[in-house]
């Protein structure tokens, strides 16, 4: 595996090596630039995972350097950590203000600056993969964390949710609206998740309307029972009075012909490994595919069980 590769810019010799020891020690990288110069031309070539920048240095100070580092849109996502010698309020403003994600005031301990740098990489990876509608996890994850779970030889169940009749709601309404519904949704799914308050959960959106949660078996039922109740209840605030009192919308087709589509609606697909060996994402992906199927047919918003067993 890769080590994540950390930029001190610093000209501090020895900020500089203690910094390096610590960080070496816990298993990073640690390349060095001793002005802000050389720090902006070492972003350049080497890609850091991290900077950690002293405010004082010559020429360029951290905040010059963390101004250009930012005005790039390469470097959005790029973690900025920055050294203080002094617990200033009116440093760390300013540098917040530029994009600073954190700050260390010196003097500091071993401890301190490894949990700064390993919690501030670990949110920036978790923002990097995340949707932008939702700020829940994608695919990476999702295949990630049933890996886990099936390495660790333990009973989940894995919820595939997706909204019924939202491509009709998104045409007549528009792209704004759609997101506001799929943001409801994810809303709805966090707010049931948390309720049902089982250490552990995972939460997913695969994308568009589809999302994913991987739970235990035993919470399957109040956890899809409370999602579909409030979607139900919820989802009607984004219609307009006269859809509400109708019960569906209109829309023509390619052809012409009027079609009715009802009010959107959620299905639910559950698939556990209680009677059946369950052995990788795709494997699941295609079971709950098949489950899905099956819940479309139903009317209404509707959960359903695989319930298949191994032969």
């Amino acid at each position: 595996m890769f080590k994540k590769k950390i930029l001190v810019i610093d000209d501090t010799e020895l900020t500089v090596n203690l910094i390096k020891e610590i960080l070496t020690d816990a298993g990073y990288e640690v390349i060095i630039a001793n002005n802000g110069k050389k720090g902006l031309q070492s972003v350049r070539e080497e890609k850091p995972d991290l900077v950690i920048l002293d405010v004082v240095m010559p020429e360029l100070d951290g905040f010059e350097v963390c101004k250009i580092l930012r005005e790039d849109e390469s470097n959005n996502l790029m973690p900025i950590l920055m050294l203080t010698s002094q617990d200033n309020e009116d440093d760390k403003l300013a540098g917040l203000e530029l994009g600073v994600d954190d700050y260390i005031v010196k003097p500091f301990n071993h401890r301190e600056l490894s949990s700064r740098v390993r919690n501030t990489l670990k949110r920036i990876d978790r923002n990097r993969w995340a949707n932008p509608l939702t700020g829940l996890q994608g695919n990476i994850e999702i295949h990630a964390e049933v890996n886990k779970r099936i390495a660790k030889n333990e009973l989940f169940a894995v919820l595939y949710l997706d909204l019924d009749n939202f491509k009709a709601y998104n045409d007549v309404y528009g792209f704004t609206s759609g997101d506001r519904a799929i943001k409801l949704t994810a809303d709805i799914i966090v707010s049931n998740v948390h309720m049902v308050n089982n250490p552990g959960d995972f939460i997913g959106h695969i994308g568009g309307d589809d999302f994913v949660v991987i739970t235990v078996p035993e919470k399957i039922d109040e956890l899809c029972e409370g999602i579909i109740q409030d979607f139900d209840n919820k989802i009607q605030e984004l219609y307009l009075e006269e859809d509400r009192a109708k019960g569906y919308i209109s829309t023509v087709n390619r052809l012409g012909e009027v079609t009715e589509f009802p009010i959107m609606t959620i299905s639910i697909a559950v698939v556990t490994n209680e009677t059946r060996t369950l052995y990788s994402p795709v494997q699941i992906a295609e079971i709950s595919a098949q489950v899905k199927k099956k819940a479309k047919m139903l009317s209404g918003s509707v959960y359903v069980k695989d319930k298949r067993k191994d032969i």
